[in-house]
């Protein structure tokens, strides 16, 4: 509950969110050992099968693709929405990553999140660990 609170306030002071822009508003990302489960919350103004966030990905800081979630179909009635993606393979020593989104009309949206893999939390993002 607490997270859905913390995305709210995030949706209430970003900048509005329009078509075209994918704007990603949170992520939590848990090491598995070895693989990480990563979900990622997404905004965008999805208006049917012609216009519609399609997918979100990581990469590292020379732009490898390290992970890939694609959305199979719109979510016009569910805005914003989270996604997950199990065994996402982030080699040992990363440092940092970023997570990128797409939609069908404009591509890759210019505003991704950065996440520092050191810390356990960070602007738009957290890291849960084991216990």
């Amino acid at each position: 509950m607490r997270i859905l609170a913390v995305i709210y306030l995030l949706m209430l002071i970003t900048s509005p969110v329009q078509a075209g822009n994918v704007s990603i508003l949170f992520a939590e990302l848990k090491d598995n050992g070895g693989s990480w489960y990563v979900a990622v919350t997404l905004g965008h103004h999805d208006e049917g099968w012609n216009h519609y966030a399609n997918s979100w990905r990581i990469v590292d800081t020379k732009g490898k693709l390290l992970a890939k979630r694609v959305l199979a179909h719109p979510h016009v009635q569910e805005q914003p929405f989270t996604r997950s993606l199990s065994y996402a393979k982030i080699p040992s020593g990363t440092k940092i990553i970023f997570i990128e989104a797409t939609d069908t009309v404009h591509g890759l949206s210019s505003k991704r999140l950065r996440v520092d893999l050191s810390k356990p939390k960070g602007d738009r993002y957290r890291i849960v660990t084991q216990r």
